[in-house]
C-alpha cells in the first residue's frame, strides 16, 4: 500500500510550512497516523512531531451541456497535516 499519494502545494500550505513548520499530504484512505508518520520519516528523512488527519467526502456535481445534464461525483480523499521538529524542513521544489 502506497501511503503518501502526493503533497498538497497551495498558498495556504506554503504559508503554514514557513510559519509553523507544517506540511500537507494526500494520503491513502485506510492509512493511520502511525503509518503516515513512518512513511514521511522514511521518504524525506525528517523527524515528525505530530500528525493530524482529515477525511473529505466526495461531492455531487452536475453541469449543463448541449446534450443535457451530466451528473457525477468528485473523489473522496484523506489529507494529513504533518508537523516537523524545529530545524527540519521539506523542500518540494528541489526536483524541478
Amino acid at each position: 500500500m502506497n501511503i503518501i499519494l502526493k503533497p498538497v502545494i497551495t498558498e495556504k500550505m506554503t504559508e503554514l510550512g514557513e510559519k509553523l513548520n507544517r506540511y500537507g499530504f494526500i494520503v491513502h484512505k485506510k492509512a493511520n497516523k502511525i503509518q503516515i508518520k513512518q512513511a514521511v520519516e522514511d521518504l524525506y528523512g525528517v523527524e515528525v512531531v505530530s500528525v493530524n488527519t482529515m477525511n473529505y467526502s466526495g461531492k455531487a456535481k452536475s453541469r449543463f451541456t448541449k446534450s443535457g445534464i451530466i451528473s457525477g461525483r468528485t473523489n473522496s480523499y484523506k489529507k494529513a497535516i504533518i508537523t516537523l521538529a524545529d530545524g527540519e524542513t521539506i523542500d518540494f521544489y528541489s526536483n524541478i
